[in-house]
């Protein structure tokens, strides 16, 4: 049997500012911006993020559901609201793509390792 225990939470942790960062550049890149476009974006989202691990205490247990929701719902509470200070607007549309995608890569990643767990699970076992 796998298990989903990290050894290095720093590097499960890590994924998750990845995934945002993933969310502006995949948004910037549409709009054909630069890095520091992307950086400025990821920005306010990260920092929510990061507001998220440590309410959540993610690094107990950062492949664990709960883990992912709380980096989502720093990243989309803090970060949204950043965001506006920032630019000084927010359209709403801009928010429900924010929100949506957020989640999707913060919480798909998850679901990755653990469909990847299972697989690995399975074929150990019928070896």
């Amino acid at each position: 049997m796998v298990t989903l225990t990290p050894t290095r939470s720093g590097a499960w942790i890590a994924l998750d500012a990845v995934a945002v960062v993933a969310f502006a550049a995949l948004g910037r890149a549409s709009h054909a911006e630069d890095l520091a476009g992307t950086l400025l974006t990821a920005a306010p989202f990260v920092a929510g993020a990061a507001v998220g691990t440590l309410a959540g205490r993610t690094w107990r247990a950062p492949l664990a559901w709960r883990s992912g929701l709380a980096v989502w719902a720093g990243a989309v509470v803090v970060g949204l609201p950043l965001r506006a200070a920032l630019t000084g607007r927010l359209p709403l549309s801009f928010a429900i793509v924010a929100t949506v995608a957020i989640g999707v890569l913060v919480l798909g990643w998850r679901a990755a390792v653990h469909v990847a767990a299972r697989l690995v699970t399975r074929s150990r076992r019928d070896a």
